[in-house]
């Protein structure tokens, strides 16, 4: 099976009482999401976090696509609600277009 990797960047408020409360959120994720994950060929997921910045790495398998995740996602009121909370604690880099929220990385260097 060959897999593939993504990276994403985000920011989280500011704010260091909701910083807590997303980690907190991020120990115990809604079994209705990580299964969303695995439905759509996300083998792995994992979030870093440094001050208000996250980072996120996305391990998929041949059956991922971007359009497959976003239709099943547009079709789970579950992951829409989860989104919305989250969206309490995020906010969109800089440079992200209106509505935009986690951003695909460029790799730039492999050694």
């Amino acid at each position: 099976m060959s897999l593939k990797k993504y990276y994403y960047a985000l920011d989280l408020k500011d704010d260091e009482k909701l910083i807590q409360e997303y980690k907190k959120y991020h120990e115990k994720v809604w079994p209705e999401i990580t299964g969303s994950f695995a439905e759509a060929g996300v083998e792995d997921l994992e979030i870093y976090c440094v001050g208000n910045r996250l980072f996120m790495i996305m391990t998929v398998n041949e059956t991922f696509t971007f359009e497959k995740k976003a239709a099943m996602d547009a079709e789970n009121p579950k992951v829409a609600e989860w989104e919305e909370l989250m969206w309490k604690y995020q906010q969109a880099l800089p440079f992200a277009k209106p509505g935009e929220k986690w951003l695909l990385m460029d790799k730039i260097f492999q050694l």
